[in-house]
């Protein structure tokens, strides 16, 4: 066992939908049945929309802001708040706030390859 942490997780990034930015993303646990991630999102930057078929996730902010639109209904939240997306329910993750968004995912089972973009809410 080892202490995890930004420092000697596995990094990775992701573009933004929104913005030339790029957002950063650290496993800082991943077996076959729970991933737990930190991520960090600039200002202005946004997820494509997308649903998972099997992974219910929980989004937990650490610092900075987001906004996550669900199911068509956007909610804000601030440092020490989350919300849960069930499976199968489409959601896009936005930071409109000013500074950088840190925020854990945790996603059970793991949502690597249960991925399905799908059009953007009206």
């Amino acid at each position: 066992m080892r202490v995890a942490s930004t420092d000697n997780a596995e990094h990775y990034t992701w573009p933004s939908a929104t913005s030339r930015d790029l957002c950063d993303g650290w496993h800082l646990h991943r077996s076959g049945n729970l991933s737990i991630i930190e991520e960090r999102m600039p200002p202005g930057t946004a997820e494509q929309r997308h649903l998972h078929q099997r992974t219910t996730q929980f989004f937990y902010v650490l610092a900075g802001e987001l906004t996550i639109e669900l199911d068509g209904e956007e909610h804000r939240l601030r440092p020490s708040t989350g919300l849960t997306i069930p499976a199968q329910t489409p959601h896009q993750v936005f930071n409109r706030g000013s500074e950088d968004a840190r925020f854990l995912v945790i996603s059970q089972p793991p949502s690597h390859g249960d991925r399905t973009t799908v059009a953007p809410a009206l």
